[in-house]
């Protein structure tokens, strides 16, 4: 019996143009009827998912970026802070690749250096509350979480080379465009696992969907995991299972399945 279903935002809940179907609302008062947990799982910041859910956000839980903050009902349950030192050092590194822009990722806001247009429209699509900052590296009134590299020429090819080597902490391409830099004790596999002790609930017990690689490790928390149509070929390989593609609706057509 499925008592958790966790899902990605971006390429997996949401279609292409960053939209969810207003269907998903009469299937989420179904779920809650039946006393299924809804999770939302993504690299994106707790303030825009909690915007994005606003009609539910006391009964469902945030896994925010990627892992490192998990929110109940405005109670933090997991965190997993960076120190001084690795932010010093992955901001130097981000600021030497010469066509990537740095995200500063707090509990309060996310702070940026650039300036550059193109670039804010990205950041803006994620992040609810943003500061324009002299220096990423003079924040002292917030507890940095993440380092979210974002690159218009793409992460996986011209990003990750320069970071794959790197073992003192979780490095993921998340999306086409970004690559985030978290605690070694953070991902979307971790944070479910602590989620799951403290419902109870286990990985039988649990329906998960995802479409990129910072997915993988949380498809592996449920039985019933679900990569999208669409999803990255590595993610398929990873799930037990298929679904449409997020332009289809695919999460909302399986959840009809249960319901």
């Amino acid at each position: 019996m499925i008592k958790l279903i966790v899902t990605d935002m971006d390429g997996t809940f949401l279609n292409d143009e960053k939209k969810f179907s207003d269907e998903f609302w009469g299937i989420y008062e179904k779920l809650d009827q039946k006393k299924i947990k809804f999770v939302v799982a993504s690299g994106r910041q707790y303030q825009n998912l909690r915007k994005n859910f606003a009609r539910i956000k006391e009964k469902i839980v945030f896994i925010a970026e990627n892992g490192s903050y998990v929110i109940e009902n405005e109670e933090e349950i997991y965190s997993r802070v960076l120190s001084e030192d690795i932010i010093k050092k992955y901001v130097d590194l981000g600021r030497k690749i010469p066509t990537t822009n740095l995200v500063l990722c707090g509990k309060k806001s996310a702070y940026i250096e650039s300036t550059d247009s193109d670039f804010i429209k990205e950041v803006e699509k994620y992040y609810e509350e943003k500061k324009i900052v002299k220096s990423l590296l003079e924040i002292k009134d917030d507890e940095i979480i993440k380092i979210a590299y974002c690159d218009l020429t793409g992460t996986e090819k011209n990003v990750y080379p320069y970071l794959e080597n790197e073992i003192d902490c979780q490095i993921v391409v998340s999306g086409e465009i970004w690559l985030d830099i978290s605690h070694l004790e953070s991902n979307k596999g971790i944070a479910l696992g602590v989620l799951q002790k403290k419902l109870g609930v286990t990985v039988d017990e649990t329906m998960i969907f995802g479409d990129y690689l910072n997915d993988c490790e949380m498809l592996q928390r449920g039985k019933y995991s679900f990569a999208m149509e669409n999803a990255h070929e590595k993610v398929k390989s990873v799930a037990n299972f298929l679904a449409k593609s997020n332009n289809e609706n695919g999460v909302l057509e399986e959840l009809k399945k249960i319901i």
